[in-house]
């Protein structure tokens, strides 16, 4: 792999996921280059899965993969003091909600262990929201497992999910053990633990893209959810930051004035979600990601028109 020497982020080549509950938003909203005729719900921009790997676009690393990265050159690019893991820790999304989510679960880290998966925690942006678009997160007060149990078998489960609208602007935490779906008419930005492993509990009673209903897993269900996770409401910032966990950071920026993207030898990846914003002579405009190696501590983001507004996500050390 060639030394990094260039202040310019890293760019990767975005991967395209059909989903039953997927539309085209995401190329009108975005101008993603989506599959002819294909209902898009996930454009999984940053990714390092043995399944679905992210490839460098551009650069002195065209073609590279995220794993190459994090394998081969981690202290240059992501910095020190980060995780041991095999695979980049992070995963990061953009979701077309043009119909409901299933009604689901991701394991703790106990649960997964014992059921064969991988624990999931993950927070969500909104950036476009349809009329009466809505939200399910958490019980309502009051729901006891075997109310909740008898409510799968008579096909009610939605009764017992707490649910309200969404806006644009808002951000939801989602810790591993809550119960969620995403409503139709949402567009989300996602920033998870890099894991792929989702427990159903409902799926509406529609078919999947087969023209078969999708497996559901109710058994799983039962034991990851979180029965005392009650009406939980959408994240209150604390400065600029809208989510801290001890797996990622996420900030939303207002860029008003040029800023430096990093103030410590770690890397950041950054999301623009309105106007545009100057990177090193390379210019971002909504929808687009980009990552700022460690190496490259002097560079400093510009904003481009007024209202110019990016999501700063970071691992916590």
């Amino acid at each position: 792999m060639p030394t990094l020497s260039l202040p310019q982020p890293i760019v990767f080549e975005p991967l395209f996921m059909e989903r039953v509950w997927g539309g085209h938003r995401l190329e009108f909203l975005y101008h993603k280059r989506l599959p002819h005729g294909m209902p898009i719900g996930e454009s999984w921009e940053i990714v390092d899965r043995e399944e679905a790997q992210s490839v460098v676009h551009a650069g002195l690393y065209k073609g590279a993969t995220l794993q190459e990265l994090w394998t081969n050159d981690r202290a240059e690019i992501f910095g020190v003091g980060l995780p041991e893991t095999p695979r980049f820790p992070l995963l990061l999304k953009l979701l077309d909600a043009n119909d409901a989510l299933s009604l689901q679960v991701h394991p703790p880290a106990a649960i997964a262990k014992m059921l064969g998966g991988e624990a999931k925690t993950e927070m969500w942006y909104v950036t476009h929201t349809e009329p009466g678009a809505e939200i399910f997160a958490g019980l309502r007060p009051g729901t006891t497992r075997k109310a909740f149990e008898e409510a799968i078998a008579e096909g009610r489960t939605a009764e017992f999910v707490h649910r309200f609208h969404s806006h644009e602007g808002d951000a939801f935490f989602i810790p591993s053990g809550r119960l969620h779906a995403i409503g139709g008419g949402n567009v989300i930005v996602e920033v998870m633990q890099n894991s792929d492993t989702t427990y159903r509990v409902s799926d509406w009673n529609r078919v999947g893209l087969d023209g078969q209903p999708r497996p559901l897993h109710i058994a799983q269900s039962l034991q990851a959810i979180r029965f005392d996770d009650f009406a939980p409401e959408p994240q209150r910032p604390v400065g600029e930051t809208l989510v801290e966990c001890e797996f990622f950071r996420v900030e939303k920026w207002d860029m008003v004035a040029p800023r430096k993207a990093i103030t410590e030898a770690r890397f950041a990846i950054f999301t623009v979600l309105s106007g545009r914003v100057d990177a090193a002579g390379a210019t971002f405009r909504p929808g687009d990601f980009f990552l700022v190696p460690a190496l490259v501590t002097a560079l400093e983001l510009a904003p481009l028109e007024p209202g110019t507004q990016v999501l700063r996500t970071t691992i916590p050390i």
